[in-house]
């Protein structure tokens, strides 16, 4: 049997790895153990929407000085009114911090995430 190789260009190249790594993604984020687990799923949504200005694991330093380490943050927040606080919006007194408001879900995915990492 002979193979041929198929003509591709650059531009076939870029799509082909393009429609890869979206599968590869999508196939990530849609497994069942990251759909049925809050506290990765907390992690993950605090990550994107909060790690750019605070510390969101259990060690190091906020990126930004007015941003408290959510490690910290029961000692601010009684965790379990939490969840509605990220459902109603949080918003802050300084121009930096945008106003969030998650999902009822995933208001306590990422509480259930912040109870794992309190000090």
């Amino acid at each position: 049997m002979i193979f041929r190789k198929a003509p591709c260009g650059a531009d076939g190249i870029l799509s082909a790895m393009r429609v890869i790594i979206a599968i590869l993604t999508f196939g990530v984020l849609a497994t069942p153990a990251f759909a049925q687990d809050p506290v990765r799923h907390g992690r993950a949504l605090l990550q994107e929407f909060c790690g750019g200005c605070h510390a969101v694991g259990r060690a190091g330093a906020s990126r930004h000085k007015g941003a408290p380490p959510f490690r910290i943050l029961g000692r601010s927040f009684d965790l379990d009114d939490f969840p509605r606080l990220l459902a109603r919006g949080i918003s802050s007194g300084h121009p930096d911090m945008p106003e969030f408001r998650f999902s009822g879900e995933d208001a306590r995915d990422a509480s259930a995430y912040l109870r794992t990492i309190q000090q």
